[in-house]
């Protein structure tokens, strides 16, 4: 059937055989050829985290300017320049660059007075090179793209801007080869021939036809004005006086979440792109574009040439093939250079990450170190199984980062419940609080599950016998019943050798390694839980459940220094992790930061029903005496004015009080002079002994008027004796 579309073109497999284009809407084209679906084998990762759910897709334009990621990142848009501009002065392949296609070795190099050739052949192995582009301006490829010069050179070819004189001048880009002698670059150019055409997403250039001109093939595609992520560096680095200025972690986040469902679009069709990296990424506008197909190949193609950049290809590529791991490894390396000045990536690390110690970035965010260190281990089964899963944890380190800068970021956790309890009178942690894995729905026992309502263990364990299947999910919840009732009887044998089948029998699942954890913190093995709270860290970067385990674990351990920063990263995240931030108050109490105490506690958000509680931890945190804290007469008028503020009960809000005045007596028996403000906010000048004595005696018969039995006889004789002297 003809085109349709004024030119003279006819519709094969879906598309244009003259302009490249889809028939107009309305028009049935004819059907394409069937083609065989493929999916890429991966193994599962170390700590797998992917449970369930799909991958993500890419969204549509909103207009001039959006937010990145999701809406987290503000973006400022490229304005897309005069694309004629962009062409190359001379079109010359640089001497340094010049490299033979067949073996490596350096090519067309100067030789004292005489300047490099820019053909012949290579000394090493005989093999012809040509780096002279094989069109010039003028040119008219196919009888309809007139060149108006070259754009770029890479290692699959010279690129080329032209204008379509069959579809209204629009710019478009001619893609072909660099050495035409080159066999393996000649079957990369076919085998881009064959797919890309069927490749539409809007995150990735459009291939628009394919045509031949004096014996070589080019490809034509969309044309992307704008900016590379290589060259925005370039930019930053001018900019900065010629040295090396990195993205922001959130920047250089947001661009790479953009490109992230262009990966899963991909992969879900067998594809590899194989050369991800800063070059091959453009900013046009407010999109985020993956340019340069040339080195795509079908995950089962073990026939391909394979193409990549030291630096940034897996390490496993010569030997086992591309894969979805051997892709996500590009974007882990890419990720480090667009944040790091990360030199020697392509020697001395060429497969491995400098030590965290080496950037102040890794070491501000632990969580995106690990994120890059996951997505670039040397074992392909142990980095993340998919660019969905992956997209996940980079969106939850991304807000992680956001929040360092005091903006919360609170978001639901796929894989795990919020924390179990939320008072926070208690003075010391408790592992039980810690949020639970949700249960997986598609595990086959998922509805049962979701019926069994008892909370005593042994109760539980015997509902589990009659579970339609023995699931992991079954065998989890069977195991945490197991931990409950070694809690209750002492006794955590059953648990143990449970907990050993699992990990034997489900391999390195990382919800086992979470439930050892809590089964060593029942245990007080402190050390051996934080090793596995550490693993489900290193498999779930971007989840808070994780890090609020490692803090709690070192607590209990008597590291309160260690346990802060990770309480610090969670409650700033997301402030309803409450326990993160009494964790945190506790922690900052140990070494006398009063104010640092209140700070933590003043997180929590007023709606929640943790949040009356935090505020009595504020109080006590200003009042309660610490060897590390001298006394402070400024804390305890700040507790007296918060006192005046909390909606509690009567007889909280006195027992509060005379904590106030226990300490304030104390105070002034040490010496000190106090505000008047201890006693209430309008008193002025300072406070004597004897009235702080008069309000602890009200104080301590308020508490008693709500007491019963000995707790009242005990409050009305401390009411007594804490009343001064007066003649009757």
């Amino acid at each position: 059937m003809t085109c349709e579309r004024d030119c003279p073109g006819t519709i094969e497999d879906g598309y244009c055989d003259t302009c490249g284009l889809a028939p107009r809407a309305g028009t049935k084209p004819a059907a394409p050829r069937p083609r065989e679906a493929t999916s890429p084998s991966v193994r599962t990762s170390a700590l797998s985290t992917r449970t369930s759910g799909s991958a993500r897709t890419g969204s549509a334009r909103t207009g001039t300017r959006r937010r990145f990621a999701g809406g987290l990142v503000d973006i400022e848009p490229i304005v897309q320049a005069d694309p004629a501009t962009a062409v190359m002065a001379t079109a010359e392949v640089p001497e340094p660059k010049r490299y033979c296609a067949k073996c490596g070795n350096a090519v067309g190099r100067t030789r004292g007075d005489r300047p490099g050739r820019t053909s012949g052949f290579c000394p090493a192995c005989g093999e012809a090179f040509n780096f002279t582009p094989k069109v010039v301006k003028g040119d008219l490829i196919g009888g309809q793209y007139e060149v108006v010069g070259a754009l770029a050179h890479g290692g699959l070819g010279w690129i080329y801007l032209a204008v379509d004189k069959n579809v209204s001048d629009r710019w478009v880009v001619l893609k072909g080869l660099l050495n035409a002698g080159d066999e393996d670059a000649l079957a990369a150019a076919v085998a881009e021939r064959r797919f890309l055409a069927e490749v539409e997403h809007p995150n990735i250039v459009k291939i628009y036809n394919f045509v031949e001109h004096d014996g070589a093939g080019y490809i034509v595609m969309e044309y992307v004005g704008g900016e590379s992520l290589k060259g925005l560096l370039k930019e930053r680095r001018a900019a900065n006086g010629g040295r090396l200025d990195p993205l922001p972690v959130e920047v250089a986040l947001a661009y790479v979440l953009e490109m992230m469902p262009a990966f899963g679009y991909l992969h879900d069709r067998g594809l590899i792109y194989c050369d991800f990296k800063p070059d091959n990424v453009i900013q046009a506008g407010d999109q985020m574009k993956l340019i340069d197909l040339g080195g795509v190949v079908h995950v089962d193609d073990q026939e391909a040439a394979l193409y990549g950049t030291v630096g940034y290809q897996a390490p496993e590529m010569a030997t086992l093939g591309p894969s979805v791991a051997s892709d996500l490894y590009t974007i882990g390396r890419t990720l480090a250079v667009l944040t790091t000045d990360f030199r020697g990536y392509q020697t001395t690390y060429a497969d491995s990450l400098p030590d965290r110690a080496e950037f102040e970035v890794y070491q501000r965010f632990e969580s995106y170190y690990r994120l890059i260190r996951r997505a670039t281990l040397r074992d392909p089964g142990e980095r993340f199984v998919d660019a969905a899963e992956m997209a996940e944890q980079m969106t939850g380190v991304l807000r992680q980062v956001l929040a360092a800068d005091g903006r919360p970021q609170p978001a639901p956790s796929r894989l795990f419940t919020g924390e179990l309890r939320t008072d926070l009178r208690s003075e010391t942690p408790r592992w039980q609080d810690l949020p639970t894995p949700l249960i997986d729905l598609n595990d086959p026992a998922a509805a049962f599950l979701a019926s069994v309502t008892v909370t005593d263990p042994a109760e539980v364990l015997t509902l589990l016998r009659s579970a339609p299947a023995e699931t992991l999910e079954v065998a989890l919840r069977g195991l945490r019943a197991l931990i409950d009732l070694g809690v209750r009887d002492g006794a955590f044998a059953g648990a143990r050798q449970e907990c050993g089948r699992l990990a034997v029998t489900y391999g390195a699942d990382w919800r086992v390694a979470w439930y050892d954890g809590l089964l060593g913190l029942a245990e007080g093995r402190h050390d051996d839980a934080r090793r596995q709270f550490d693993a489900v860290y290193s498999a779930l970067p971007g989840e808070l459940a994780p890090q609020l385990a490692i803090g709690l674990t070192r607590e209990l351990a008597g590291d309160p220094a260690g346990a802060a920063g990770y309480y610090d990263v969670v409650s700033r995240t997301d402030p309803s992790y409450t326990t993160a931030a009494a964790g945190l108050a506790r922690c900052r109490l140990t070494t006398g930061d009063r104010s640092g105490a209140v700070e933590a506690y003043n997180r929590v958000p007023g709606t929640s029903s943790a949040y009356r509680s935090s505020q009595v931890g504020a109080v006590r945190a200003l009042v309660r005496a610490h060897p590390a804290a001298a006394p402070d007469v400024d804390s305890l008028a700040a507790a007296a004015a918060l006192i005046e503020r909390l909606e509690v009960e009567a007889a909280q809000l006195a027992a509060l009080r005379a904590e106030l005045l226990e300490q304030a007596l104390r105070n002034i028996n040490g010496g000190f002079t106090l505000p008047a403000a201890v006693l209430g906010p309008d008193r002025n000048g300072t406070v004597r002994e004897r009235d702080v004595r008069f309000a602890l005696e009200e104080a301590y018969r308020e508490m008693a008027r709500a007491a019963h039995g000995p707790e009242k006889i005990r409050l009305v004789d401390l009411a007594n004796a804490s009343r001064p002297r007066t003649r009757t």
